[in-house]
């Protein structure tokens, strides 16, 4: 016998079936034993969700080969078992398709109301890395303070989530392009967290997540309708702070000059990483030299298996893996602002728009670094690069997207709540 679904679009619901499923949610078996209909919501998934939970899916799949290649060598350097890495990335995926699958299925627009706690969280998260008497709990790695819990938490990935919430709330409170008029009430209270993000990230020391989130807010405010002068304003206002940190931190001003010079004309060791990452792509030629069987992971490149790992890629991959990374990120990309432009509210439009293009900058200079069209930054490559944090989030936003890609519908009879099913 067939199960009728019911649109219901997410927003209102028929009020003559209130009672059915309230008696469904709570279980009540003799109505059940009596025949009472049985009453139950679900999302369900539109072409373009499904399609980008596939592709995230290959991704994630072709990014744990891609970490164990490229993290084995340097595990039993360190008198590890080869799958060291692997095995603690396994535990960050079972983690993230846990989120995932709840995400999914939370109502996208309840991000409104977590806008502030979630930032709230995130910078008290950050003040932790950077303060002097919390060093116990966030010691220094590789010499910048950006973890906690020994390395499984990093705060400034949290914050790539709540800088798109909280922006998009904003946004949506001072009522879109009109609220973004004036740049005392309109933009400051966007400079002002942004602000404060960018400081506890620049402490740590990390610009790269500072100008990335910068970039990000940015892309979404102009997204929204603000004013192109106040974006050359701040700009203008911005470039001497910017220019101080640069000065401040030796090793950024090295990494430029070096990228400037070249890096097969840079002997400073700075440039090491991208000296190394060429000669790995480069020698992978067209088709590459074989899945396991490149050679810079074996002390030549430092951390091939993170900041690096798309130069493991290359290597192994050749021309061909990387174009097809280029492309699954491409694709991914169009389906998120497909997702972004069939959105249920407007929120929920900028959300997508700020899930994206967080995703899409993150994988790009990941991949220009690892290539030689960008200077050094220490951005990790989604779904693929050795991280916990990085690939929970990954997941978290696609979860998120997914559910904004998907319609609510009310469904009559034993029908699973099946979220891939087709309406029946």
């Amino acid at each position: 016998m067939s199960s009728p679904a019911i649109p219901v679009g997410g927003v209102a619901r028929p009020g003559g079936l209130r009672g059915l499923v309230t008696r469904v949610f709570r279980r009540e078996t003799p109505a059940r034993a009596q025949g009472a209909v049985l009453v139950r919501d679900r999302w369900r998934m539109s072409t373009e969700a499904r399609f980008l939970v596939i592709i995230t899916a290959a991704l994630l799949a072709f990014g744990v080969a891609t970490l164990y290649s490229a993290s084995a060598g340097v595990a039993m350097a360190a008198g590890r078992p080869s799958w060291h890495f692997l095995l603690r990335q396994l535990t960050g995926v079972a983690v993230g398709f846990v989120a995932f699958v709840i995400l999914a299925k939370f109502d996208a627009e309840r991000w409104k109301q977590l806008a502030w706690p979630l930032m709230g969280l995130t910078i008290v998260l950050l003040l932790l890395t950077v303060l002097p008497f919390t060093r116990s709990i966030a010691p220094p790695i590789n010499g910048s303070r950006r973890f906690l819990l020994g390395g499984s938490l990093q705060p400034s990935e949290l914050g790539k989530l709540a800088l798109v919430v909280w922006t998009a709330m904003l946004i949506v409170k001072k009522g879109g392009e009109e609220g973004l008029r004036r740049l005392s009430k309109g933009m400051l209270p966007f400079l002002v967290i942004l602000g404060v993000l960018n400081v506890l990230v620049a402490a740590e020391p990390d610009l790269s997540v500072a100008l990335f989130y910068t970039i990000v807010m940015g892309i979404m405010l102009y997204s929204a309708g603000a004013r192109i002068g106040h974006f050359v304003a701040v700009g203008i206002a911005g470039v001497p702070l910017l220019w101080r940190e640069i000065m401040e931190k030796e090793y950024v001003l090295r990494r430029l000059l070096g990228f400037a010079a070249g890096a097969a004309d840079s002997a400073d060791r700075v440039n090491h990483q991208l000296q190394q990452s060429l000669i790995a792509v480069g020698s992978g030629g067209l088709f590459g030299v074989g899945f396991g069987q490149g050679r810079q992971q074996f002390g030549f490149l430092p951390l091939p298996y993170n900041d690096f790992i798309g130069s493991n890629i290359g290597e192994e991959w050749g021309f061909v893996g990387m174009a097809g990374l280029i492309l699954a990120f491409t694709a991914w990309g169009y389906l998120g602002f497909r997702m972004a432009k069939l959105a249920r509210t407007p929120f929920q439009q900028l959300v997508a728009i700020g899930l994206t293009v967080t995703m899409l900058i993150t994988a790009f200079l990941h991949i220009g670094v690892v290539i030689g069209l960008l200077p050094t930054t220490g951005l990790t490559l989604p779904f693929i690069s050795y991280g916990r944090s990085n690939v929970v989030l990954s997941l978290v936003m696609t979860g998120i997207l997914v559910n904004i890609g998907s319609t609510k519908e009310r469904v009559i009879g034993d029908a699973a709540t099946d979220p891939f099913a087709a309406s029946r």
